[in-house]
């Protein structure tokens, strides 16, 4: 038998928007405080993707800057209306226990490549909007509403408004439809009308391991809505054998004639540390409908499966993406994103030395402003990255190099320092919740480019270097790379593990930092 792995969609990739035209699907995901906004893949069997685009590309669409770290791109939701796609998203600009500063946009555009549409603002009520078009061509959007009066539930319920596409803006009153059920923190929500129901597709739970998907549903729009009598649909909550754990947060297709399927979220710990260095990941699951209308886990059961049965759709297999990146060409590759804002000129360059990315030192790796910074998402247990750098320091602020990174309170740096009296050394940098620690000694470097390395096996980082046509010399320091997860420091993490190129210069000269390429490589 055919079957999809999963998840699909490894390492960084949460809250899947599924969305099926013709005989294309499309996934879009949440991307936080990295630019562009939205990843969207697609595919046309369900088994293989591929990114199609980045449609949050310009500071007219999103404006980063400054953004704390897990802000930014919260649950993007992408439908078609029978002419041109909608993206709604969130951007988060502050998540306190007090209230969420959010404000919610909507952009369209006829091609999945775009060009997308400049926003329009929604609302600020809440986050995780969802766009639904019902079968008399009106729109609405449904959200989450908060509620941050005291005593009160911070997740106040799901509220439905009308969108006028003609005037651009929501009409009518806000109307709550659902509270949720007793799992709490009901968010994500997607409606469905089918036959003659309307269902309400819900994530609760929170976002952790007790994550879970849940359904409504009414004969009516407004409501009211009835829960599932055995709900949740999906939990991996108090079951630790599960292969994927948070499994949570839904999007509902008909894959096929009678076949359905879900793409929901989900994590992978590392061992039995409960951390998860390749952040949240879209899976997807088959689903079907009971006798008296409500959906099921094909096979039974709550757990989602590490593999499931490809649906009877023909097979169509993309190209994996290349082992090596030479900077060859005028533009970043797809995979790579940059923190908070698209890099100006004063902060990289792919011609200025041809054949080599060249980026200019800027602010340092606990800067929420200005990192001269790419990175490429860690998607495998056991990977490495690698590079070539040419890099001439000559002060003690100015440093590039390799980066394991998670966010501005947790990563580590392998980098080219500059010492204006002994010369370029090669220093390790740890971020461990801001508490920074220098787990070893510098070393004197020889003179001309060094190749940087990074291996993830498990929990396990080592680094190592070489010259450009030497023997590598490991570091014995072997790193805890489980701090590089969402289930470590702070509360509110929701990304996941890099590998990225920086170059950082607090004396305001801005000095080049050469990588001639970035080996990202699956190990066995």
């Amino acid at each position: 038998m055919d079957m999809i792995q999963n998840p699909i969609l490894p390492g960084f990739h949460p809250d899947p928007s599924l969305c099926k035209v013709g005989d294309d699907f499309y996934i879009a995901t949440s991307t936080f405080e990295w630019f562009p906004g939205v990843m969207i893949y697609h595919s046309r069997d369900l088994k293989h993707w591929q990114l199609a685009a980045r449609p949050l590309d310009r500071v007219s669409l999103l404006n980063l800057r400054g953004e704390e770290a897990s802000c930014g791109v919260w649950a993007p939701c992408l439908t078609h209306d029978g002419e041109r796609f909608h993206l709604v998203y969130s951007d988060s600009k502050g998540k306190s226990k007090h209230a969420w500063d959010v404000s919610n946009y909507l952009t369209t555009a006829t091609s999945i490549e775009g060009p997308w549409s400049e926003r329009i603002l929604l609302n600020h009520c809440g986050f995780d909007p969802s766009m639904f078009h019902d079968d008399d061509g009106r729109k609405w959007l449904v959200t989450l509403s908060q509620d941050q009066r005291p005593g009160r539930n911070r997740f106040g319920g799901i509220e439905l408004q009308e969108y006028d596409p003609k005037q651009e803006r929501l009409i009518g009153e806000p109307r709550i439809i659902f509270e949720g059920s007793d799992l709490g923190s009901s968010e994500g929500p997607h409606l469905y009308r089918i036959q003659d129901w309307y269902y309400l597709m819900l994530a609760e739970g929170g976002t952790g391991y007790g994550h879970a998907v849940t359904l409504a549903r009414s004969h009516k729009l407004e409501g009211p809505y009835e829960l599932d009598p055995d709900y949740p649909l999906l939990t991996s909550k108090n079951d630790p054998e599960a292969p994927l754990q948070k499994a949570g947060h839904a999007s509902l297709v008909e894959a096929a004639p009678g076949e359905w399927v879900i793409a929901h979220l989900c994590s992978r710990p590392l061992g039995d540390t409960g951390r998860c260095i390749l952040g949240r990941e879209t899976a997807l699951q088959r689903v079907e409908w009971s006798e008296d209308g409500w959906l099921r886990l094909q096979g039974g059961g709550r757990r989602a499966a590490a593999a499931i049965p490809a649906c009877s759709l023909p097979e169509h297999p993309l190209p994996p993406l290349p082992e090596i990146r030479n900077f060859d060409e005028d533009v970043l590759p797809s995979e790579f994103q940059t923190l908070r804002e698209a890099l100006g000129e004063d902060q990289f360059s792919l011609t200025e030395r041809s054949g080599w990315l060249r980026l200019y030192g800027r602010r340092s790796l606990y800067s929420n402003y200005d990192q001269s910074l790419v990175g490429r998402r860690v998607q495998h247990f056991h990977c490495e990255a690698e590079t070539l750098l040419d890099y001439q320091p000559e002060h003690h602020q100015q440093a590039a190099g390799l980066v394991a990174f998670y966010d501005e309170n947790s990563f580590y740096a392998l980098q080219i320092c500059g010492d204006q009296e002994a010369g370029p050394q090669l220093r390790l940098t740890c971020s461990d919740s801001r508490k920074e620690t220098y787990p070893l000694a510098d070393i004197p470097l020889p003179s001309g480019a060094i190749r940087l390395k990074a291996t993830l096996q498990d929990q396990e980082l080592r680094f190592a270097w070489a010259s450009e046509e030497g023997d590598w010399h490991e570091l014995e320091t072997v790193l805890d790379a489980s701090i590089l997860s969402d289930d470590y420091g702070p509360r509110f993490r929701f990304t996941g593990a890099f590998f990225c190129l920086q170059a950082q210069d607090m004396t305001l000269r801005n000095t080049p930092a050469d990588f001639r390429f970035f080996r990202y490589s699956v190990l066995s």
